[in-house]
C-alpha cells in the first residue's frame, strides 16, 4: 500500500477502503507521508467527498491516532460540544445544571482561535482556577463532585490537528465531510458514551445557512451511530451573539448571574432548555423533552445548578469570591456607551461583525500565540426586534485601547429601521 495509490484512486472518485484510511492516517501523523502529498488527497476529498462509512472510518482512525480517554468507571457520560460561535457561553451554565442532575460531567474543551476565546480562556479568566490537569486527577474530580471542565492536557486525535491546519493553508476548511470527521474524532476521543452537539447556524457561526447545517448535523449522527455513540444533533441561531456578553470575563460574569437566577436572555434558555433536556432523554434520566426543560430550569431556580458551579471552581483551585460577587473582576480600562442614532426597530446585530471587533479589542487570537485580553469585549443590553429610542444606549464597549474602543463606537454596530 503506497500513498500515491490512495491519491490516485481518491482522484478518481473512487471509495477508499478502511485499510487505506487507516494507513494514510497512521503515516500521516508519524509524518512519513508528506504535507504536499496530505494535500493532494485532502484536495481530492474535498472535490470529490466521501461516504458515510468512509467519513466514519475516518472519524475514527483520527480518533484514534493518539489518547483516548476511558471514562467506563464514571457510568454514563453525556457529552456536549459546540461548532462555536459569538457570546457561546453556554458550557459554562448548561454543565453545572448537568452535573446537579446526577449525570457526570467530564468535559475537555479547547481554547479560542478566532473571533473570541474558547471555553477554556473563559474559566481561566476565574484567578486560581486550573484547566491543567492529567488524565487521573480529572476523573478522581468527576467521581468526587460530579463535574470537571479541563483543558485538553492529553494528545487527543493528533491527526486531526495536523489535517486542520493542512486544510487552512489549502482552502479546504469548508468540506463538511472534513468538518465532520474532525469533529466526531475529538468526541470519540474523549471518551463519553453520548454525545449532544451544538450545530451553530448563521453569520457567527462555521455553517452559514441552514441547509449546510442541517447536512453537517445528519452526517455527525450517522458517524456516531456508526461508532456506538449515541448522538444528537441541535442546529442553534447564530446570526446575533448569544446572550448579551461578549468577551471572557463578560461571559463568564453573565454565566455567573444566570446560575444565580437572575435575567435570563430568551436565547440562551432556549439553547440551554433544549441541549439540557436532549442531555437528560440520552441519560434516561427523563422520559420526554418537556419534562427535561422543567427540570433544567428548577435547578437554575433552587439554586443547585449555582452551588455545583462553585463547587467545581472550588475544586479546581479558583478563587470563589469572585464568584460570589462579580464586581471583584477586573475591568476593562474604558467603558463606552453605544448610542442609537435614531429612533426604530433593531433588525440586525451581526454576530460576524461582534466577533471581529471583539478580535480587534483584544478578546480573541488571530494566531495561537496570541495573548487574549480577558477584559475587553461588549455588553449589548438590546438585541434584534427590540424597539429603541435616539440617543438611548444600546450597550458598552469594553476596552483597554482607548482609540480602538472609540473607533468602534463610530460604527454601525446596530442596524436600525
Amino acid at each position: 500500500m503506497n500513498i500515491l495509490d490512495i491519491i490516485a484512486k481518491k482522484r478518481d472518485k473512487k471509495e477508499l477502503t478502511k485499510e487505506e484510511i487507516e494507513y494514510f492516517v497512521k503515516e500521516y501523523t508519524k509524518n512519513n507521508i508528506t504535507d504536499y502529498q496530505a494535500a493532494a488527497l485532502v484536495m481530492a476529498i474535498y472535490i470529490n467527498g466521501m461516504t458515510e462509512r468512509e467519513t466514519t472510518d475516518l472519524s475514527i482512525s483520527m480518533a484514534y491516532s493518539g489518547d483516548v480517554l476511558d471514562l467506563s468507571s464514571l457510568g454514563e457520560v453525556v457529552d456536549k460540544h459546540s461548532t462555536g460561535g459569538v457570546g457561546d457561553k453556554i458550557t459554562l451554565i448548561l454543565m453545572p445544571i448537568i452535573a446537579s442532575l446526577g449525570i457526570p460531567v467530564a468535559k475537555m474543551s479547547g481554547r479560542g482561535l478566532g473571533f473570541t476565546g474558547g471555553t477554556i480562556d473563559k474559566l481561566e479568566s476565574i484567578p486560581g482556577y486550573n484547566t491543567n490537569i492529567e488524565e487521573k486527577e480529572f476523573i478522581e474530580n468527576v467521581k468526587k463532585i460530579g463535574i470537571s471542565l479541563i483543558g485538553q492536557t492529553l494528545n487527543l486525535a493528533p491527526a486531526d490537528k495536523k489535517l486542520y491546519a493542512l486544510r487552512d493553508t489549502i482552502s479546504c476548511t469548508e468540506s463538511i465531510t472534513l468538518i465532520a470527521s474532525s469533529i466526531m474524532s475529538k468526541k470519540i476521543a474523549s471518551g463519553a458514551n453520548k454525545i449532544v452537539i451544538d450545530v451553530t447556524c448563521g453569520s457567527g457561526a462555521f455553517m452559514k445557512d441552514r441547509k449546510s447545517a442541517e447536512k453537517l448535523a445528519s452526517i455527525m449522527t450517522k458517524i456516531g451511530k456508526l461508532a456506538n455513540k449515541e448522538t444528537v444533533c441541535i442546529i442553534t441561531d447564530m446570526n446575533e451573539p448569544v446572550g448579551h456578553a461578549v468577551g471572557n470575563t463578560l461571559e463568564v460574569i453573565e454565566a455567573i448571574n444566570i446560575l444565580k437566577g437572575k435575567e435570563m436572555p430568551k436565547d440562551i434558555k432556549n439553547i440551554i432548555e433544549e441541549l439540557g433536556a436532549n442531555m437528560l432523554m440520552l441519560a434516561k434520566k427523563v422520559e420526554n423533552i418537556e419534562e427535561g426543560k422543567k427540570k433544567i430550569i428548577e435547578n437554575i431556580q433552587n439554586k443547585k445548578a449555582y452551588k455545583k458551579f462553585m463547587e467545581l471552581v472550588e475544586n479546581q483551585g479558583g478563587d470563589i469570591t469572585y464568584i460570589e460577587n462579580t464586581e471583584k473582576f477586573p475591568k476593562a480600562k474604558y467603558i463606552i456607551p453605544i448610542q442609537a442614532k435614531k429612533s426604530g426597530k433593531i433588525q440586525k446585530l451581526d454576530a460576524y461583525k461582534i466577533g471581529m471587533m471583539s478580535a480587534y479589542l483584544g478578546a480573541g487570537r488571530i494566531k495561537k500565540e496570541d495573548k487574549i485580553d480577558k477584559e475587553v469585549g461588549f455588553v449589548l443590553n438590546k438585541k434584534v426586534g427590540d424597539k429603541v429610542e435616539k440617543g438611548e444606549i444600546l450597550g458598552y464597549i469594553h476596552a483597554n485601547d482607548e482609540e480602538k474602543g472609540k473607533e468602534i463606537q463610530n460604527k454601525d454596530i446596530y442596524e436600525i429601521v
